[in-house]
């Protein structure tokens, strides 16, 4: 009899499959730069220096290469080193980086609707990541409704009403064109009306340098509060792995301008630097609930720092 732990491994080992390939970019670029200097001679001070400047590119952050390179100097090693061994250090500082901001993304069933509003730039994957996350929910057995907060794209609408179909989600949109707080406080109110169990709310994409636009995002929250006002309960932002350091940038002004609570970082299949999320969890210690590496509905799942660190060092699963 099959007790669901025959399962429950496959669908790890099929994740980490997933993620290990969606990291190979990053992987691959600092295990070259390792084997490189490695293969040219022992360790000393130049070659922690390349090794520090390789995890600099890979956008890890000064500080972290920093932790790696102080490991190295200090460590358990002093006249030659194995790329492995090198790899092996990496992972336990990446871990130790993100250890901190594992966090999963808990809905309180007290609150219903527990309101999930979703921000972002163009083109992060922000509709993307809602119909995924609703998937997920629906698995779980709860009640989900999904809002058509960016209003602006005819297409972005169309888009989560496909979701909302394949996950068997309630759906709400206006016209192409309609003041999303308003959609915003609609939903709210008819996801109270229905005991709904989750609520997420999409939004405009929007470029974080754009007063304006940001302005419209915090009316957005306003008017959310107007119906409930504990909500939203969450307020993930979704970040595109591949734009590098300007993630920073991001999550900087987003937390200031709406609260934003947590992160959900997507593509990082299409980038050699996924390091990226070490460099944000040490600078402003924000949660992270999920990382995506493919379009597929099982692409997204939740974060973990040690597997994490351990593909983007381009090393195997750590055994149970």
């Amino acid at each position: 009899m099959n007790d669901g732990t025959t399962e429950t491994t496959q669908t790890t080992a099929a994740w980490w499959q997933r993620l290990a390939s969606g990291l190979k970019r990053s992987s691959s670029a600092l295990g070259g730069a390792i084997a490189h200097v490695v293969a040219k001679r022992q360790l000393d001070e130049a070659t922690i220096e390349e090794i520090e400047d390789a995890l600099i590119r890979a956008d890890l952050g000064a500080e972290t290469a920093g932790r790696i390179a102080t490991e190295l100097r200090y460590g358990r090693f002093n006249t030659s080193i194995t790329a492995d061994e090198i790899k092996e250090v990496v992972a336990a500082e990446v871990e130790k980086a993100l250890a901190s901001v594992v966090q999963p993304l808990n809905i309180d069933p007290a609150e219903r609707p527990f309101v999930i509003l979703v921000a972002g730039v163009n083109g992060s994957g922000k509709t993307t990541t809602i119909g995924k996350l609703a998937a997920r929910l629906r698995r779980e057995g709860r009640s989900v409704m999904l809002a058509a907060g960016d209003t602006f794209r005819a297409a972005a609408i169309e888009q989560l009403k496909i979701w909302a179909d394949r996950t068997g989600a309630a759906f709400m949109a206006r016209e192409s064109g309609a003041d999303a707080a308003g959609l915003a406080f609609d939903a709210v109110a008819a996801a109270k009306e229905r005991g709904i169990d989750v609520l997420l709310i999409d939004t405009a994409g929007r470029l974080q340098n754009r007063s304006e636009l940001m302005g419209e995002l915090q009316k957005v929250v306003r008017v959310i509060k107007k119906v409930d006002d504990s909500a939203p309960h969450a307020t993930l932002l979704v970040l595109d792995a591949t734009v590098g350091q300007n993630a920073l940038s991001q999550v900087d002004i987003f937390k200031k301008d709406i609260g934003v609570t947590g992160l959900a970082m997507t593509k990082l299949d299409g980038t050699a630097r996924g390091g990226i999320l070490v460099a944000i969890a040490a600078k402003f210690q924000m949660q992270v609930h999920y990382v995506g590496v493919g379009e597929a509905v099982d692409d997204l799942a939740p974060f973990s720092a040690r597997d994490f660190a351990r593909a983007i060092a381009g090393l195997s699963p750590a055994s149970a």
